[in-house]
């Protein structure tokens, strides 16, 4: 496999449109998670190397944004057209670093070439308003405009998809970006940048920077240059970072954690809700802020759902990306499948029982079985916590209050699936849960030209459709007097 994807390799941090190593000259190792095969070398950045970067990223400033919009939407065409045309190399390396299947792979690509393509075409709808003055002899202007450099701070989830996302935005507004991805999965991010370069993006526009997490996290949360900063990530770093940017005031989007409820109602079709089950919540195996957390199933349907759900998730093959068939792979390293572990046996221990699954398997990495777990209940730690693996808790509910309660008892707000056949129902769950994201019936909500984000501790903003570029632009009121 690695020889589909050697030519996109980097192993320098990407600034001023240029390749270079840390200040100290630093490295650290990137492994693929199943077997800890070493992939490659990036530089061990820290504060002073994402300062340069952000002053890159400001001098870019001015010439980038006075690019006609047409100018600006081309380079993310061009963009686009190159990640097409090395979608397959691209998928080859996320899988590699990341551990999904190479068909969840070719999907992430594709998905976050998409974003490219749909903000190239929004930027030339950024457009602003004439107000009618209250007197004569004025006249009253509302313009939009870039906010400046963005701060974007990637996860390694999802490490090619999430940077378009979150670039395809702010590059279409005209602001310039210091990116830091996720020190797990670096190299799509690199290959991202060497794509971007071949497209022809200006010399600090995209700047890419690799390392210290907390050290250039903390230096993009308080750089007076930095006036928007994007995160994805875990809802306690969120926190922190917002802290350390209400001292410059700056502007934040925050994708944080999630713990979707999964509400499957005795009217519903049965096998339906259980293949949306296996691909939400298996996908990437478990390791989506998304993937539904706690299974609701009305107690009519229960048993039906469990048994099924077990017979089709004890035959998913879990094994290494690059095999034939695989459809889920390792998590992404030995902390996370000792964290799943743990709480799987936590919820045994307290009264919850496992019908398939429930234990590391046997093979060269971090490979957990798919898991699904009944009897649980809605006061079990696993209940409260964001499990992010491939386990599904089952509690059992009687009415639609009851789960209601139960499924807004959380400080968290993201996502919400629904499987139902009353439309009268429907409308009351869109109403009544509190989240930012409801699937009614289905699972693939994530989209381009939707928008993506939370309520509560999930965060707020929202990346995808005209409301993700909102994020990245400010409003300018202009009064004209004396035309009288």
């Amino acid at each position: 496999m690695s020889s589909s994807y050697a030519h996109l390799l980097r192993g320098k941090a990407f600034l001023r449109g240029q390749w270079i190593d840390a200040l100290d000259g630093c490295v650290f190792n990137v492994t693929d998670p199943a077997g800890g095969r070493l992939l490659g070398t990036v530089p061990d950045m820290g504060a002073d190397d994402a300062r340069a970067a952000v002053a890159h990223a400001h001098a870019a400033g001015p010439a980038w944004r006075a690019l006609p919009v047409q100018v600006r939407a081309a380079h993310l065409m061009a963009w686009h057209a190159l990640i097409l045309k090395e979608s397959e190399a691209l998928a080859a390396l996320l899988s590699a670093e990341q551990g999904k299947p190479l068909a969840e792979a070719r999907g992430e690509v594709l998905h976050g070439a998409a974003y490219l393509h749909w903000f190239a075409e929004e930027a030339r709808r950024i457009q602003g308003d004439v107000l009618p003055p209250p007197v004569g002899g004025k006249r009253m202007l509302v313009t939009k405009e870039p906010i400046g450099v963005v701060g974007a701070i990637t996860p390694w989830n999802y490490p090619n998809s999430m940077v378009t996302r979150k670039c395809a935005p702010a590059l279409a507004a005209g602001c310039t970006m210091v990116l830091k991805p996720a020190e797990s999965t670096p190299l799509s991010a690199l290959a991202l940048a060497a794509l971007a370069e071949q497209a022809g993006l200006p010399s600090g526009v995209l700047n890419v920077v690799t390392g210290d997490p907390k050290a250039i996290g903390t230096m993009l949360a308080t750089h007076p240059l930095v006036r928007k900063l994007s995160f994805t990530g875990s809802t306690a770093v969120g926190k922190l970072l917002s802290q350390q940017a209400a001292g410059t005031v700056k502007r934040l989007s925050l994708e944080l954690g999630g713990n979707a409820p999964f509400i499957v109602f005795d009217d519903a079709d049965v096998e339906r809700a259980v293949d949306g089950v296996l691909r939400a919540k298996f996908r990437n195996a478990g390791q989506a802020c998304i993937s539904p957390n706690r299974l609701f199933v009305q107690a009519r349907v229960h048993d039906a759902f469990c048994a099924r759900l077990a017979e089709k998730s004890s035959a998913l093959q879990v094994g290494r990306a690059c095999e034939p068939g695989v459809a889920m792979g390792p998590l992404i390293h030995e902390q996370a499948l000792a964290r799943v572990a743990a709480l799987v046996d936590g919820a045994v221990a307290e009264g919850a029982r496992v019908l398939t699954g429930g234990l590391r398997l046997p093979l060269d990495g971090p490979f957990y079985a798919p898991t699904v777990l009944v009897d649980v209940r809605q006061d079990m730690r696993i209940s409260a916590t964001e499990v992010f693996g491939p386990v599904a808790p089952v509690c059992r509910f009687e009415t639609e209050q009851q789960v209601l309660t139960w499924a807004n008892d959380t400080p968290y707000g993201l996502a919400a699936y629904v499987y139902t056949a009353d439309m009268r129902r429907i409308f009351r769950m869109l109403d009544a849960l509190e989240c930012g994201m409801v699937a009614i019936n289905d699972t693939a909500m994530s989209n381009e030209g939707a928008p993506f984000g939370g309520v509560k501790e999930s965060g707020f903003g929202r990346e995808g459709s005209s409301y993700g570029l909102d994020d990245y632009l400010v409003l300018k009121y202009a009064c004209i007097g004396g035309l009288d």
